[in-house]
């Protein structure tokens, strides 16, 4: 089932990035080299010329595992969407030259084509640390009640989504209620896609009403993100039982998402958050505002795809301040991270976490500190600041690792990859999707790995997973 991986295969995934450098006197060659070369990663990866994938399943039904799933959201944000800020900077606007008497900022060209190349090379590192980790066992050492799956799996939506209430109510413990939020979403999600082709009515019902409840949640965050996975992980579970309906369906409605999204959020933050009107009368305006075609929604949609999309304009302030005013920060922000893992129940005068990332936000002048906007840095931001090129390769190698290990014991631990990867991995580590600042990121990952050992011991005790 596994196959050891050729050296001269996963050395392969590096030939974008060594080129990108050759050519870095062109910054504009070196750009798009650098670019193109994580859909050259993609291909190599996802037909698995660098090493198999795994053929327990199709390819279906295993689109949750690491080397897709997160490598495309993960790798395919971070890498791929910084094209619309160049097209910005050579003078575009709505995808059409904004005038011919354009000036090209040298100086933000060198520094795209700079940041660009860090993420190619976070991408090799990233599926170099998936697919040498990559090793499922042959046999599994526990086994779940398949038969009885879709029932599991509804049952742990119908509990899970009270816990997150309860810990939500728990001073110092709120972080464990995003956790069984998301397992409830993925479980009510996944018992969904199961219940809709064996056409269990009252199932469908309740799964439908917890699916509608949760959507409702990300449409009145305010943030574009929840939406887009909450549509985009119910297709993907979908997908395997009927996959034209999907790609005719699912794939129109995120992109379709992705033009109206920046529109609804801006008119519902400004009118929600405000505190002028409720949540239904700011979903509604908001609404309104995303459905109706004018010029400022244009001027929105490419604002988002310029600036929001991708983040590679706040990278480009990091790399201009480290290391030549502020030095690079060494092993300080792991030792931020650790600490964060502590929760403020155990200690009450805990720093605050976001206000330690913050300070290196300040500190680069990517924003002011008199303005109450947060923006955290990225992981490959992170990365960078703890050592350059070496940061970013042992931070993205070790990103990549640690994603595909716990998936792989989630496997092990929950008798393969319904509820191991698709459920708990899914549910519990979609931090691993998006990627955060170090701590966030440590501790989210450290305290979800802590519940999933609670979890298997208890899946143990109520008999639905067996030693074999």
């Amino acid at each position: 089932m596994n196959k050891q991986i050729k050296i001269e295969r996963l050395l392969a995934l590096y030939i974008p990035w060594v080129i990108s450098l050759l050519f870095r006197s062109d910054q504009l060659l070196s750009y798009f080299i650098a670019w193109l070369g994580s859909f050259y990663i993609f291909s190599l990866t996802l037909t698995g010329w660098v090493k198999p994938l795994l053929n327990d399943r199709s390819f279906s039904e295993q689109l949750m595992r690491p080397i897709l799933l997160v490598q495309i959201i993960f790798a395919g944000y971070m890498c791929c969407t910084s094209i619309f800020y160049m097209l910005n900077i050579l003078g575009y606007e709505n995808f059409h030259k904004a005038s011919f008497f354009f000036l090209l900022d040298i100086d933000k060209l060198t520094l795209i084509a700079q940041c660009q190349r860090y993420y190619c090379l976070g991408h090799a590192a990233l599926v170099s640390g998936i697919l040498i980790v990559m090793r499922y066992p042959d046999r599994q050492k526990f086994e779940a009640d398949i038969e009885n799956i879709a029932g599991i799996l509804f049952v742990s939506a119908l509990i899970t989504l009270p816990l997150s209430i309860i810990f939500l109510k728990v001073p110092g413990l709120s972080q464990f209620s995003n956790q069984f939020s998301s397992l409830s979403f993925i479980a009510g999600t996944l018992a969904l896609a199961f219940a809709i082709p064996q056409k269990k009515l009252w199932n469908i019902i309740i799964c439908v009403i917890l699916y509608i409840s949760n959507f409702y949640s990300a449409l009145t965050s305010g943030f574009k993100e929840p939406i887009i996975i909450s549509v985009m992980v119910l297709g993907i579970f979908l997908y395997p039982s009927y996959k034209k309906v999907v790609l005719l369906t699912f794939i129109p409605a995120i992109l379709l998402l992705f033009l109206l999204l920046p529109t609804y959020a801006r008119v519902f933050r400004a009118n929600a958050w405000s505190g002028d009107v409720n949540t239904d009368e700011a979903t509604q305006l908001a609404l309104d505002a995303a459905l109706n075609d004018d010029t400022e929604t244009t001027d929105t949609n490419w604002g988002f795809l310029v600036y929001r999309l991708s983040e590679v304009d706040m990278f480009t302030e990091f790399v201009q301040s480290t290391p030549e005013r502020i030095d690079y920060y060494g092993f300080d922000l792991l030792k931020q991270s650790f600490m964060a893992i502590i929760p403020r129940i155990f200690w009450p005068a805990k720093p605050n976490t976001e206000a330690l990332v913050m300070e290196r936000v300040y500190d680069a002048r990517v924003i002011n500190r008199a303005s109450s906007v947060s923006a955290k840095p990225a992981f490959i931001v992170d990365a960078y600041l703890s050592d350059g090129n070496w940061g970013i390769f042992i931070a993205l190698l070790l990103y990549g690792a640690a994603a595909q290990f716990i998936s792989q014991k989630a496997e092990e631990l929950f008798g393969g990859y319904l509820l191991g990867t698709a459920l708990i991995f899914s549910g519990l580590f979609q931090i691993f999707w998006r990627g955060s600042s170090f701590e966030f990121i440590i501790n989210t990952v450290f305290w979800s790995y802590i519940t999933m050992i609670i979890l298997h011991k208890i899946f143990i005790a109520k008999n639905i997973i067996r030693p074999v």
